[in-house]
């Protein structure tokens, strides 16, 4: 990225450089750069909306005469709908495979699915893009955590979908303001001038050379990395924390793997109110408000979820210490 400041170049050139170079090392037809994975979103939204037409590309987010609907599954509500919505597209929620086949029409331009939703949806992955190429619709998939394993850089591609948005942050440890756009050729070059420098709808999601750069050598490293070697270690640092924990009354901790996104050791952590008197939310205050500041996700009531992954030295020793410390006093 250093190195990417001292030279002045096409961005749309580097671009497409950089995406050959990301398609060739993952094993996808093509790819492209993005300012993170919600930014992924709305560049496949318009290149699905206009098809590489540069003249509908111009007038989005006024979407008059073309194909402007988005299916997507009621549980895989993502939050991220309006990355969608600011290219004009309406979303059409559906629950069923009945209710699929009926939502399909000639207005549909994209498939949503929420990688993480699978489990949570009538229509599970394999249908919905086999639906989707019954139809000739264009399947996205948004699977921004679910790296590692590093075979699912490939994988959703492989499995069918037509596009597919990863975070270029998280575990590929690239720059936080990037994220990887992946699948069809030709979808991807119509993705391209949807994005900076590029007039239009996506001038603002910007991404420089720096950041290209950066996400480039993010999965260069990436893919030579002792993954098992990473794995054992955050393993190491899981057990420290239910080895202190152990013992607590009413207290459960222990190691958990989420099933799709974030796909590494955590700890989780259960405990009875009848015996600690304390709150999921108020625990992750008093981490907050300590010293080191410690920040947790708030999951639900009196169950939470530790991440281990992002702890640097003893970091995990510090986090144990100060959960004990709570959990005996409460």
């Amino acid at each position: 990225m250093e190195e990417a400041t001292k030279f002045f170049v096409p961005l749309p050139e580097l671009q497409k450089k950089a995406g050959a170079r990301i398609a060739e090392l993952v094993g996808v037809p093509a790819a492209m750069v993005t300012a993170g994975c919600a930014s992924s979103i709305t560049v496949a939204t318009a290149a699905c909306i206009a098809r590489g037409d540069a003249e509908r590309l111009s007038k989005l987010p006024d979407t008059s005469g073309m194909k402007n609907e988005i299916i997507q599954q009621k549980s895989h509500l993502s939050g991220y709908e309006a990355q969608m919505q600011l290219v004009g597209a309406k979303i059409v929620w559906v629950e069923t495979r009945e209710e699929l086949d009926r939502a399909i029409n000639e207005r549909t331009a994209m498939m949503f699915f929420l990688n993480k939703g699978d489990p949570d949806g009538h229509i599970r992955r394999e249908e919905w893009v086999q639906v989707g190429r019954k139809h000739g619709v264009p399947t996205f998939c948004d699977a921004a955590s679910d790296v590692p394993p590093a075979a699912h850089l490939s994988q959703y591609v492989r499995d069918g979908f037509d596009l597919v948005g990863l975070s270029g942050g998280k575990a590929l440890l690239g720059p936080q303001c990037s994220g990887l756009l992946l699948g069809r050729k030709d979808l991807i070059e119509a993705g391209l001038p949807a994005i900076s420098p590029n007039d239009g709808i996506g001038r603002g999601m910007k991404v420089g050379k720096e950041e290209i750069m950066g996400l480039l050598a993010a999965v260069e490293r990436y893919l030579k990395v002792d993954h098992e070697a990473e794995n054992r270690e955050l393993e190491t640092r899981a057990a420290h924390i239910v080895q202190a924990l152990s013992g607590i009354p009413g207290l459960k901790a222990q190691q958990s793997v989420p099933e799709i996104a974030n796909h590494v050791p955590h700890v989780s952590l259960e405990w009875d109110d009848a015996i600690q008197k304390l709150t999921s939310k108020q625990l992750v205050q008093m981490l907050h408000e300590g010293d080191p500041p410690i920040a947790v996700l708030d999951t639900e009531e009196r169950h939470l979820l530790i991440s281990v992954w992002m702890m640097r030295g003893t970091e995990h020793r510090i986090v144990a210490r100060r959960l004990r410390e709570i959990f005996k006093k409460s």
